[in-house]
């Protein structure tokens, strides 16, 4: 079962990649000026067109392909996986932006030595770059990419290297040639591509004659048993699994790209790249926003429907039989809704998962060459580069970066199960992210630990565990374990080692203007020394507004993501009352912004 696109498809795909060329040959020359212009956008980028860059990487390939997985297994109580991760977004607008903004580094990883002293955290820095820009970043890549290869099975009868083929070119084209600029401009412009064609995709699965409608759809007893919001109080398992895990533990503990305790990586990249501190908080304001609250309906959708079209992995088989069995699973289904779709929407739902691949390839190619030329070529290998040849390094370094992530993905098989690994890598590593800006005692050495002892637990489960005869253990109390046994490991390395020494923390202090308790022996030590910090900027009342932010932050978006599920499940009370929530909760937020200190 393969589709033939007419001349039309073919024509709305071919103008969509000459529009993303131009983007990039349009934007090279200003990003070629200099490091700075080609990783950051020279530091003037407005909100709008961060917020909509964030929005568009995290609507990868494959993450409609995880969520119809999700819903096909554990219904749409399961996306609770992700969704509370919104926890650590809402900290990262109010708390976290600001401070990143003021750090005025060029990637997260310089924070390292802004932070930390001695040559402890150079070492941390360089080898952090490494470890998240190639190691870390291809994994997430091979991930985005396995997507890219089951659409192409699916819909155009490709093999997995000529999907990758077509799929990096441009890609690697436009990312090397307009740096951060290129990548922002053609995020926005992908964006709307992927909305469109997601929607239009839920419109076409609803009105096929096997599902008649989404009144039709809902009525479907293998629908119906997965429409709740939340998971069912009587399951124990599913719901410590799905539900009180992610929300009790997951949320702050674990390290995951795009949703970083304390912000990082691209999320980083986009606040860094704005205006000001305000621009840095509306973009991520506006990201939270709209990747919980706008997008995941369209995918519940057409999940819901593959449920009754290829109501199991066996009828997938029969329907793909050219396509591997071991590539075969749950996550398929996506893209084997999109067979049905008519000419001319055909190309532009083809065109828009383009897109959703290219928007996420070319954010993460650029942090991740962002990472080997700033914080290891120009750190350690040749600190007296000029921008030239920086940014003529980072142009190899995304060339690379995607030949080796779409080697890796010709040998993945599940999305669920990489987002499961990427999980337990970075579990326990989260709460000392939140904690390094406001408790000074953390130190290098506890980073150190943090990372290595994560992922020694990651590799224990992967490959030892059940090999020495222990019985099976589910991912979700793995992830705990990991949590706990990171967590211990890291706090006892900060109370144990020698702190951070005092003209560092100082300095960091007196930039970031953290505020907080946590930062009160420090200030007392500068008195004595006789270098007293100003602290009145920062006082426990603001820093009381901003968490207060976060809170109703986070009640406004999960309204509005439940009050658009009641909606189109017809249950109109609860949908107005939630509407009702998610605006006054929105009114309060905005009035209380409005009085925050921001520079």
């Amino acid at each position: 079962m393969t589709l033939t696109l007419s001349w039309i498809d073919w024509a709305i795909i071919a103008v969509f990649f000459i529009i993303s060329l131009v983007i990039g040959l349009a934007v090279a020359k200003d990003a070629g000026k200099s490091a700075e212009d080609f990783f950051l956008s020279g530091r003037n980028m407005p909100w709008w067109l961060l917020g909509v860059s964030m929005v568009a990487t995290t609507f990868s390939a494959d993450t409609p392909n995880l969520v119809t997985d999700i819903v096909r297994q554990n219904g749409v109580s399961g996306n609770w996986v992700w969704w509370a991760f919104l926890l650590t977004g809402m900290l990262t607008v109010f708390i976290y932006a600001k401070l990143w903004r003021r750090s005025k580094v060029v990637t997260d990883l310089e924070f390292y030595e802004l932070r930390y002293s001695g040559k402890e955290a150079a070492f941390m820095r360089g080898f952090r770059a490494i470890y998240l820009g190639v190691f870390f970043n291809i994994m997430i890549m091979a991930s985005v990419s396995l997507a890219a290869v089951k659409i192409g099975a699916v819909m155009l009868g490709m093999s997995p290297a000529q999907t990758l083929l077509i799929a990096s070119v441009v890609t690697v084209i436009y990312s090397s040639l307009g740096g951060l600029k290129g990548v922002l401009y053609t995020d926005f412009f992908q964006f709307f591509i992927a909305m469109i064609g997601s929607i239009g995709a839920a419109i076409v699965a609803l009105n096929l004659p096997e599902i008649g409608g989404l009144d039709n759809l809902l009525a479907q007893p293998a629908v119906q048993s997965k429409l709740s919001f939340i998971p069912d109080f009587s399951d124990t398992k599913n719901l410590i699994m799905l539900f009180i895990i992610p929300l009790a533990v997951q949320w702050w503990s674990v390290w995951y790209p795009g949703a970083e305790p304390g912000g990082g990586g691209y999320i980083a990249q986009r606040m860094l790249s704005a205006k000001n501190e305000r621009h840095a908080i509306g973009a991520t304001l506006f990201f939270n926003i709209a990747h919980y609250a706008l997008r995941p309906w369209p995918w519940i959708i057409v999940a819901f429907c593959s449920m009754i079209v290829f109501p199991d992995i066996p009828s997938l088989q029969k329907a793909f039989p050219h396509i591997p069995a071991n590539v075969v699973r749950n996550d398929l289904a996506y893209p084997a809704m999109l067979t049905y779709l008519p000419v001319g929407l055909l190309g532009l739902v083809v065109a828009s998962l383009i897109s959703a691949f290219m928007s996420t390839i070319s954010t993460q190619l650029n942090w991740g060459s962002s990472y080997v030329v700033n914080d290891f070529y120009l750190r350690f290998v040749n600190p007296q580069a000029s921008e030239k040849q920086l940014v003529n390094v980072g142009r190899i370094a995304t060339v690379v970066l995607m030949a080796f992530a779409a080697i890796l993905a010709l040998f993945l098989e599940n999305a669920l199960k990489t987002f499961e690994i990427l999980l337990q890598i970075g579990a326990g590593t989260g709460l000392l992210f939140i904690l390094r800006w406001f408790w000074w005692r953390i130190n290098v050495w506890s980073e150190i630990t943090a990372m290595v002892v994560s992922f020694l637990i990651a590799l224990y489960f992967q490959f030892i565990h059940e090999n020495i005869g222990f019985a099976p253990m589910e991912s979700h109390w793995q992830l705990c374990v990991g949590v706990v046994v990171t967590t211990i490991a890291w706090v006892s390395v900060a109370l144990t080692t020698t702190p951070t020494d005092l003209p560092t923390l100082i300095s960091f202090y007196k930039l970031t203007r953290p505020g907080g308790i946590g930062w009160k022996a420090v200030v007392e030590q500068a008195k004595a020394a006789g270098t007293p910090i100003e602290t009145a900027t920062e006082d426990s009342r603001g820093i009381a507004q901003e968490l207060l932010c976060a809170f109703l932050g986070c009640i406004a978006v999960y309204s509005a993501l439940f009050a658009t599920g009641s909606w189109l499940y017809g249950q109109t009370m609860p949908a107005l009352g939630l509407s009702a929530v998610a605006v006054i909760c929105g009114y309060i937020i905005f009035t209380i912004w409005s009085k925050l200190k921001t520079d």
